[in-house]
């Protein structure tokens, strides 16, 4: 019995035995199998990791040793016309915009001319700004453009003198013959697209400007028909022909071993070929009746106008000259573009007050109109040199420039030459200083480097080496750009003016001089009814003594 029982304890322990053992082996073959699970997982994320790499190491490859042009074009082209098109508008939007305040600077032209005459030929003043204009408008569109941004008058396989090209308006589209649809011609770079309308507009700006620079020196004498065939002869002959030697890359714009002159905005090409016009137009006409012998008579009539035609005048000047950087498409070009605001700024603001206190010291009164001119002259002086000098030097062209209007325009009285406006003091004697300023100042290191047209870099060879010694050829190249405007717009200028006076055709007759222009040929005989008042701190303090003087 007890045998038995032996036994069969030992069977139950042997079972028990057994029972556990293959639970435990149950337990180890699933943490085996979760082992090699994890493992394979491991294998799996190694093999992906792989596989990416070789990707990757290919792509590289491909990119940089097995890519076609053809393939490479095919990706970039796209880009490339997003990006022409995005600086195309930015060029058009800042040149449509700069082109436009240029245009205003006509309303401060009339303004500042009306007021410094006399109040009995206002509305010939006025008449003569607004067809000066439009006839100008159309001189430039029918002959200007063609002869100053015609290829021709490229150097580079042109004749570097005079363009043939692009008479009113004509190659500025094609046409599909079959559809009739019409696409824009555009001068491209690097950089991006302008069409040739854009560039037509902003230059129509200044054309215009030049010639009413003109106006403002033969006023109160002469004809309006006989002025309005000028004012075309002018723009659409005289100053493009200067324009293609400069800005349309003539043979001015590579002189000296492509050193070329620096005219950035205009002192020159614009102002002192208005200014020297101006004076010839003065010579010729001669002075106004009793101009001299009765000097009183001949103040600024409303001095209100005066200053409101400088303020526009000066806010214009900013679409002159930061619109000159012609584009807006780079952090450099709106860099350029602010440097180029504040010089202006800088210069206009020291030429008045240069002025204004030269005369009050002289006077002992304040000479509203002398700050209003010396204003402009520190603009004239600085609209060559704007992009290319530091604003210290802006302050001193400023500065030089109120001296060199204000013994310009006292020059003219000695000799008894009538520029009712000072036209040719401001915009000629101080356009051939900002011409000068522009070349002495360049801000290269002193006279052996130069910026030039490469605004904050200096010129370089074709190793990519700033030039040395080349800051005397710059001057040089400038002197000569002050010749050649003074002889030819000069000799045009007085020629044209003098073949009309022999011919009669000139000149007002004695009595609608005496009896002003505005009764004897306009509808409205009175341009306005202004009453006159000598009251108060004007009279005992300032020159002239009334804000509204003779009519």
């Amino acid at each position: 019995m007890m045998a038995k029982l032996g036994c069969a304890l030992a069977l139950a322990s042997l079972s028990s035995l057994i029972k556990a053992n293959a639970e435990t082996e149950a337990d180890l073959f699933k943490e085996v199998n979760a082992m090699q699970l994890a493992l394979a997982d491991q294998k799996k994320m190694l093999e992906t990791n792989t596989l990416n790499m070789d990707s990757f190491d290919k792509s590289r490859r491909l990119q940089s040793t097995y890519v076609t042009k053809s393939a490479f074009d095919t990706a970039v082209t796209p880009l490339l016309e997003k990006y022409y098109s995005f600086t195309g508008a930015l060029d058009s939007a800042w040149l449509c915009l700069c082109g436009a305040l240029v245009m205003f600077m006509h309303a401060g032209f009339a303004m500042l001319e009306t007021g410094s005459c006399r109040a009995k030929n206002a509305s010939n003043v006025l008449m003569k700004n607004l067809v000066n204009v439009c006839v100008g408008t159309l001189g430039w569109w029918a002959f200007g453009w063609a002869f100053a941004y015609g290829d021709e008058a490229k150097s580079a396989g042109g004749n570097g003198f005079i363009g043939a090209s692009g008479f009113f308006g004509w190659d500025f589209y094609t046409r599909d013959g079959s559809t009739g649809a019409i696409t824009p011609v555009a001068s491209c770079d690097v950089e991006g697209c302008q069409s040739k309308m854009l560039s037509w507009f902003f230059q129509w700006a200044f054309c215009t400007a030049g010639a009413t620079i003109v106006s403002g020196g033969v006023a109160e004498r002469v004809k309006s028909p006989t002025y309005a065939a000028y004012a075309f002869f002018m723009t659409s002959f005289i100053y493009p022909v200067i324009v293609a030697w400069t800005w349309g890359y003539g043979w001015i714009s590579t002189i000296f071993d492509s050193v070329g002159f620096m005219d950035f905005a205009g002192s020159g090409i614009v102002h002192l070929t208005g200014g020297v016009s101006a004076l010839a137009g003065t010579v010729v006409l001669g002075p106004r009746k009793g101009r001299f012998e009765r000097p009183d008579e001949f103040e600024a009539h409303n001095l209100p106008l005066v200053v409101l035609g400088t303020f526009c005048l000066w806010f214009g000047w900013y679409g002159f000259n930061p619109g000159s950087t012609l584009g807006m498409r780079s952090g450099s070009t709106g860099a350029m573009a602010a440097q180029v605001a504040m010089n202006t700024t800088i210069s206009a603001a020291t030429g008045g007050l240069c002025v204004f206190l030269f005369r009050a010291f002289i006077t002992g009164k304040y000479d509203v109109g002398g700050l209003c001119n010396g204003i402009l002259a520190g603009l004239v002086s600085i609209t060559a040199g704007c992009g290319s000098m530091e604003c210290g030097s802006a302050c001193f062209t400023g500065f030089m420039g109120a001296l060199v209007y204000q013994g310009a325009s006292m020059l003219l009285q000695k000799l008894h030459i009538d520029d009712p406006v000072d036209a040719s003091p401001v915009h000629g004697f101080c356009g051939i200083w900002g011409v000068l300023a522009a070349s002495l100042f360049d801000w290269g290191a002193g006279m052996n480097h130069y910026h030039g047209w490469n605004g904050f870099d200096c010129m370089t060879d074709d190793a990519n080496v700033c030039r040395q010694n080349i800051g005397g050829t710059g001057v040089a190249a400038n002197i000569i750009l002050i010749l050649m405007v003074i002889v030819w717009a000069g000799s045009f200028s007085f020629l044209a003016f003098f073949i009309l006076k022999k011919t009669g055709l000139l000149r007002i007759d004695e009595e609608t001089e005496s009896t002003g222009l505005d009764i004897k040929h306009h509808s409205s005989p009175k341009a306005y009814q202004m009453a006159s008042s000598t009251g108060g701190v004007a009279a005992s303090e300032h020159s002239p003594a009334k804000a509204y003087g003779p009519v």
